[in-house]
């Protein structure tokens, strides 16, 4: 029986390369793909593969977000993030999430496939970039882990909203899409500013990018 695969990255050549990688075995077969974070939700929601290899950091919202959110669409989808960041940080809040592999893009090529076998079969995979020590630290449970990330103070709509602030979009445009009230939104972008000391849309949206919430435009 095939693994089947769903992958999610905002560039068409990672997409396409990692298709080509993973079709090469014949016991792999990817059944969809999709460019931004919401289309990645609604056809992971439908398709509902064996594994998601998303990348962290994607339009609408991003792979770490969709992975907590796949915990309750989608349990039986197993997800490895695919990531530029090999910081503790990032690695932690992946874990946290619920995804069970984490790979890096400079190593993707040479691993997806590994990462995918092994993440399917039950066991967690991490990139062998990734040093001994990192990995220890996000395994220890304790209260430093989770502070570690200012994004832990902010709730998960909180976190989306962030996401689609810094991405240009308007509180009318962000109410339609999370079907909210447009002075919700205003109140939650409100809370989320103040939570995090932040006072202009230019630090929110350096703050986004140095945590991985938003690729780099």
């Amino acid at each position: 029986m095939n693994i089947t695969v769903f992958l999610a990255d905002d560039h068409a050549v990672v997409r396409d390369g990692l298709k080509l990688l993973l079709e090469s075995q014949a016991d792999i077969k990817v059944v969809g793909d999709a460019a931004d974070g919401r289309t990645a939700l609604k056809q992971l929601g439908r398709l509902r593969p064996d594994v998601a290899i998303l990348d962290i950091a994607m339009p609408g919202l991003n792979g770490i977000e969709i992975t907590a959110q796949l915990q309750q669409s989608a349990p039986g989808t197993k997800v490895v993030i695919l990531s530029m960041h090999s910081t503790p940080e990032h690695i932690y809040r992946a874990l946290q999430a619920g995804a069970r592999g984490y790979l890096l893009k400079e190593s993707a090529g040479l691993e997806v496939v590994k990462a995918v076998r092994r993440v399917h079969g039950g066991r967690r995979y991490l990139s062998d970039a990734i040093s001994d020590q990192v990995i220890e630290g996000f395994l220890k449970p304790g209260k430093e882990q989770t502070e570690e990330s200012p994004l832990e103070r902010l709730s998960a709509r909180e976190r989306e909203i962030l996401q689609l602030v810094v991405e240009g979009k308007s509180s009318a445009e962000i109410a339609e899409i999370l079907f909210l009230s447009t002075k919700t939104v205003e109140t939650y972008r409100s809370r989320l500013m103040q939570k995090l000391g932040i006072n202009d849309i230019p630090g929110l949206v350096k703050f986004a990018i140095q945590h991985g919430l938003t690729p780099i435009k």
